[in-house]
């Protein structure tokens, strides 16, 4: 698992290829990033099937209950069978796009 921050925002990559056991550590690590923007970089996973991007739904309530954003980055996968509740996007660079997007609606009011 490989960490960056870059200002307000944490980008968490999986480096081992394996997703339960990257879920695993994403949970012993969840306080760490309880009050940062998330993004979730799975673009080495070939393959990804909407089931495994709700297996962060947890994450994905804890962010928004903390008005924080939590962006998944698949570059491998179904964007038409993507469920509405987690935003799945196929680039980083989009991902901390829509952060910043989402902090701008935050500021305003929305």
């Amino acid at each position: 698992m490989k960490v960056e921050e870059k200002g307000h925002t944490i980008t968490v990559k999986d480096t081992q290829g394996d997703l339960a056991s990257f879920l695993l550590k994403l949970e012993q690590e969840s306080q760490t990033f309880s009050k940062h923007n998330l993004i979730i970089d799975l673009s080495s996973h070939k393959g990804l099937i909407a089931k495994d991007v709700l297996s962060f739904t947890d994450f994905y309530k804890k962010h928004k209950k903390e008005k924080k954003s939590f962006v998944v980055v698949a570059s491998d996968f179904d964007f038409n069978s993507n469920t509405k509740k987690i935003m799945v996007v196929p680039s980083v660079l989009e991902a901390h796009d829509i952060i910043e997007m989402e902090e701008i609606e935050r500021d305003l009011g929305f």
